[in-house]
């Protein structure tokens, strides 16, 4: 029961997201080719609420789910680590038409095909959770 709010938040979300076409493969096509701005207002929306609340979490006003302070540790200092990350991210977006997230909203509306990219998503995180300390970071 007490995380059944966090249920209704999620089932919320996906409608936003849906009803936004946040979700929908035209839209990411559209975002990936230029010739949309939706995608980006949606998720320049999504970066400046994550700094306000980031920031406000910061500050101690705003604490976990436990009631202890939010910390974010330091991040590595790298620049190819990242772009190698981030393009790799892109590239299997761009191929699914989906970022993680969206993947189970869209199972959830009917696009069965999902299974396999999230079967695949799981995957790719355990084969990188097992090749990890032999990868250069």
């Amino acid at each position: 029961m007490k995380f059944l709010k966090f249920l209704f938040i999620g089932i919320f979300f996906g409608i936003v997201l849906v009803k936004s076409e946040a979700v929908s493969w035209y839209r990411i096509y559209e975002m990936f080719r230029f010739q949309s701005f939706h995608m980006y207002g949606i998720i320049g929306t999504a970066i400046a609420t994550g700094i306000l609340f980031l920031q406000i979490s910061k500050k101690g006003i705003i604490k976990s789910i436990k009631g202890t302070y939010i910390f974010v540790p330091k991040k590595e200092k790298g620049f190819i680590k990242y772009i190698v990350g981030g393009t790799i991210f892109g590239l299997g977006w761009a191929l699914i038409g989906a970022c993680p997230g969206p993947m189970y909203i869209l199972l959830g509306t009917g696009v069965y095909s999902m299974v396999i990219v999230i079967a695949a998503a799981i995957l790719g995180t355990f084969v990188y959770g097992v090749l990890k300390d032999k990868l250069p970071h």
